[in-house]
C-alpha cells in the first residue's frame, strides 16, 4: 500500500507543498520495502528521515508563522512538538529492540494519522493564512 499525494493537500505555498511530497515519497520508500519484505532494512533510514524533515519542515512553517503573525501559531507548534517527541520515542524505540515489525507499525501509523490531520488541517489553515498576508 502506497500514499498518493493529491492537490487536495496543497497548502499553495511550493516550498510547503514540496516538503509534504518528499515525505510522502519517503513514507512510500518505506511502504515498498516492507512490501518486498526489506522493511527491517528500511526503517532505520526512514527514522533519520524523519528526524531531518521535523528540523527542516518545521523550521520553514515555524520562520513563516512568526513572519506572518499566524494567529493559530501556539496551537500549531504544540502540534509539531507532539510529531517530534513521537519521532523521539520511536528512534529510541529502535536503538534498544532493534528494527522489529512494530517499529514498522509505529512509523507508519504516525506518519499516515500525520497527514491525515495535521495537513488537511492545521497546514492548510496556515497556508490559506499566509497567502492572505503575503503578496507576489
Amino acid at each position: 500500500m502506497t500514499i498518493q499525494w493529491t492537490d487536495d493537500l496543497a497548502v499553495g505555498i511550493l516550498e510547503i507543498d514540496n516538503q509534504h511530497i518528499e515525505l510522502f515519497e519517503r513514507i512510500n520508500v518505506l511502504f515498498k520495502a516492507c512490501n518486498q519484505g526489506k522493511g527491517r532494512a528500511e526503517i532505520s533510514s526512514t527514522i533519520a528521515f524523519l528526524e531531518e524533515y521535523v528540523d527542516t519542515h518545521f523550521g520553514t512553517e515555524e520562520r513563516n508563522m512568526v513572519r506572518t503573525q499566524f494567529p493559530g501559531r501556539i496551537a500549531h507548534l504544540a502540534q509539531h512538538a507532539i510529531f517530534r517527541k513521537n519521532v523521539s520515542d520511536i528512534k529510541r524505540q529502535l536503538e534498544e529492540e532493534g528494527p522489529g515489525i512494530h517499529i514498522i507499525i509505529l512509523t507508519n501509523h504516525m506518519v499516515i494519522e500525520w497527514l491525515k490531520n495535521h495537513i488537511r488541517t492545521l497546514d492548510k489553515e496556515f497556508g490559506a493564512y499566509m497567502k492572505s498576508r503575503v503578496r507576489p
